[in-house]
């Protein structure tokens, strides 16, 4: 990089560094588990360190669950696993005041939601009134329950599971949800090689994940903090706005990308930078996220079986349009 660039500042303090190294060690630890999907990894950590919330479609056996298990064992941290289904309640999630006989008092029990790492389990089964509890917790890091608020730890990550063919008797995302998250992928199978071995490995079907523990909560939260001090120059904010402004003047797209949407590629350009080890971010970080972060808030002209790949399509299209 010319040091006279407009993306350039100065080398990376050593709060950067640091979190490089860690954000490699967690990103090796879930390759471990995951093997094959170093990207997949890659864009899960980048969320993570970004301070987002992760939306996982795909098939069912792919292993979108152990991705969040992975995640959760690597950093040392608590996981809980919600399984959306019509009958679950928003106090299942968030938690519920119980009175005390014996003190005549009200106590709060926590939900399941008061976790390092949430797994939404197949989200889209759940009915609007549940998944709406999530929304507070994913945008503000906070629970309301009868008038008082509860405050969530940091790291807090949403890792949200849903199968896009299979619709029927599900309630899908609305636009407003699908925003909160600020990625989006999808697994794929294995290749030959790697499902090969795991045919083989007899341990395969226990549902324990051995990602060893490579960090803690606590300096995830540090990796955070120092992550938001990455720099992003003027020309780098003005191509994301040409970028947001490209999907909602896209003739293949009826609704284009929120202003969260640039917030979010934002945050996530600045955590791809501190990984790859750059105080600064450039045009290709932007670039490389860009369908992650996009194409599942986007809606296309035409819908295709639920999945999100024609917001794809229409993402790298408008994309196309704009130069960094």
């Amino acid at each position: 990089m010319d040091p006279r660039s407009p993306f350039s500042t100065s080398h990376p303090t050593e709060a950067l560094d640091r979190a490089r190294r860690l954000g490699r060690e967690i990103v090796a630890a879930v390759d471990d588990v995951i093997a094959g999907k170093h990207e997949v990894a890659e864009i899960a950590v980048t969320v993570l360190l970004a301070g987002g919330h992760l939306l996982v479609e795909d098939v069912p056996g792919v292993g979108k669950t152990t991705l969040a298990k992975a995640l959760s064992a690597a950093i040392g941290a608590p996981m809980r696993r919600i399984q959306f289904t019509p009958d679950l309640m928003p106090s299942d999630i968030t938690g519920v005041s119980v009175f005390d006989p014996e003190t005549r008092e009200f106590h709060f029990r926590p939900g399941a939601i008061f976790s390092t790492v949430v797994v939404c389990d197949e989200i889209n089964r759940a009915t609007p009134r549940a998944q709406s509890a999530v929304l507070e917790c994913m945008e503000e890091g906070q629970v309301s329950v009868d008038g008082r608020t509860y405050a969530l730890g940091r790291p807090f990550v949403v890792v949200a599971t849903q199968n896009p063919l299979e619709m029927a008797g599900t309630y899908p995302l609305p636009e407003a949800q699908r925003d909160r998250f600020m990625a989006r992928v999808s697994m794929g199978y294995p290749d030959p090689d790697a499902e090969v071995a795991m045919l083989a490995d007899r341990s395969a079907a226990s549902t324990a994940v051995a990602a060893p523990a490579v960090t803690k909560p606590d300096e995830v939260a540090a990796a955070i903090v120092a992550i938001e001090d990455v720099h992003v120059s003027a020309e780098v904010r003005r191509y994301v706005v040409a970028l947001l402004e490209a999907t909602r003047t896209s003739p293949d797209l009826r609704l284009g990308a929120s202003p969260r949407a640039g917030l979010h590629l934002v945050r996530a350009a600045r955590a791809r930078a501190a990984l790859d080890g750059r105080d600064h971010v450039l045009p290709d970080d932007v670039q490389a996220l860009l369908v992650p972060v996009l194409a599942h808030r986007v809606v296309p002209a035409e819908r295709a079986g639920g999945t999100t790949e024609p917001g794809a399509r229409a993402v790298r299209a408008a994309a196309a349009r704009v130069r960094p």
